[in-house]
């Protein structure tokens, strides 16, 4: 049911916890599945230094937001905008129509963090 990316971002997270310097930190869920996702950046020189999440949820939760964080690293904001819940799906083999929801959280915490970082004096 799982690509070998899902499973391996699911049993060896990368990125995992707090981030204690972080320039903006956002929460989202999902309403129905009770998905939840803690996302974490610290922006330097206007890119990404390092980002950082904390998901309580589902196999495929997780998986998106360990390789939201992976892909997250080093880019400007302009280019993290770009990232979207099929080429979460797409970096991940794949993800079964039933799961798809776990790469539209990692963009939703994407989406609220670049909002938060936009309206940041």
């Amino acid at each position: 049911m799982y690509s070998a990316q899902v499973l391996d971002h699911f049993k060896n997270p990368r990125n995992a916890g707090e981030l204690p310097d972080a320039t903006a930190m956002v929460e989202v869920s999902n309403p129905v599945c009770g998905d939840i996702l803690q996302l974490a950046v610290r922006v330097e020189a206007g890119r990404i230094a390092e980002a950082r999440f904390k998901t309580r949820g589902c196999v495929t939760s997780i998986a998106c937001s360990s390789l939201l964080t992976e892909l997250l690293a080093g880019k400007t904001l302009e280019e993290a905008r770009g990232i979207t819940p099929g080429s979460i799906s797409e970096a991940l083999g794949g993800l079964p129509p039933a799961t798809v929801h776990g790469s539209q959280l990692a963009v939703a915490a994407l989406e609220a963090v670049l909002s938060k970082l936009a309206s940041s004096p």
